[in-house]
């Protein structure tokens, strides 16, 4: 049996990145997280934590930080329904990518996270990378666009986000009066999320043969300023159409290939043995990513 004041020692130090983080967190000595650590360490015979700037997970690690998340929700929500422990809101850590926590998660989950007493940890990501963050212990289900399920979990389709690559009408008439043509797209600004997103720059290389680097780009990572930023006309990028609504239809932003749209397919992850309220906040996710997203 792993010794529960071990494990959240552990689970501190990841979280926190340092053993005098941890300690704060815990209300220990940086020497008693760190003996209590190394002796879950030399219980298990391998080692958890590679110590450093900040502290990570090993393999190991990682595997037993899923395994203690999900061990902690399940206790704390057993004790709360059984009237053992204190019946106040659940934590749960989710990761997202940050288009969804823009458009339909929060009103999707509102109600229903209200009523269930539920508090959301969210973990903000591209969602080619939230899954990493799940396979790391970071979070207890999520959103990506990766289609495999992890070992020992589950993928459900939610269904396609689908992308417009969008301009304001005079940043359109100064850079792409002719329409987007090749060499227009070498000198107009690109907006980008951050260094992660790799949805413009596929866009480029796949209709107009630019490879990254080979065009002038901007970053705005945040997705209400991302938009503003179109707007404003400092430069043109990828928008989901569940963010800019109707503003392509009142002549505020225009799309530059109204015949080539990008579809992403999301997809949610979750781990075979969850919590029931956990299972109940995941249908209820789901139902709303489909309500709300291209099906089919």
């Amino acid at each position: 049996m792993l010794d529960t004041r071990k494990g959240e020692a552990l689970l501190a130090v990841i979280d926190s990145g340092s053993f005098e983080q941890a300690a704060v967190r815990l209300h220990l000595t940086p020497s008693a997280v760190s003996q209590r650590v190394s002796a879950l360490e030399s219980e298990l015979g391998m080692p958890l934590i590679i110590r450093g700037k900040p502290c990570r997970a090993t393999v190991a690690g990682h595997r037993l930080v899923q395994y203690l998340r999900r061990s902690r929700l399940l206790e704390d929500e057993f004790l709360a329904d059984s009237g053992a422990g204190p019946a106040g809101p659940l934590s749960v850590a989710l990761a997202v990518n940050n288009d969804t926590l823009a458009t339909w998660l929060l009103p999707g989950l509102a109600s229903f996270l209200i009523g269930e007493q539920i508090l959301l940890d969210i973990l903000l990501d591209d969602q080619d990378h939230t899954y990493t963050l799940l396979s790391q212990g970071l979070a207890l289900a999520g959103v990506s666009s990766e289609a495999q399920a992890l070992r020992g979990c589950e993928v459900q389709l939610l269904g396609a986000m689908r992308y417009r690559l969008l301009a304001a009408p005079a940043f359109a008439g100064k850079w792409f009066p002719q329409g987007l043509q090749r060499e227009a797209a070498r000198v107009a600004p690109l907006l980008q999320f951050d260094r992660k997103d790799t949805l413009q720059s596929a866009f480029l290389l796949r209709e107009l043969g630019l490879p990254p680097g080979s065009y002038p780009s901007q970053y705005v990572p945040a997705s209400e300023a991302f938009m503003r930023a179109i707007l404003l006309g400092l430069g043109y990028g990828m928008l989901p159409e569940l963010q800019y609504g109707d503003l392509v239809e009142k002549g505020e932003l225009i799309d530059l290939a109204p015949d080539k749209p990008t579809d992403v397919m999301l997809y949610w992850h979750t781990w075979r043995v969850q919590s029931p309220k956990l299972e109940r906040l995941g249908e209820q996710l789901v139902a709303a990513a489909r309500g709300a997203m291209r099906q089919g």
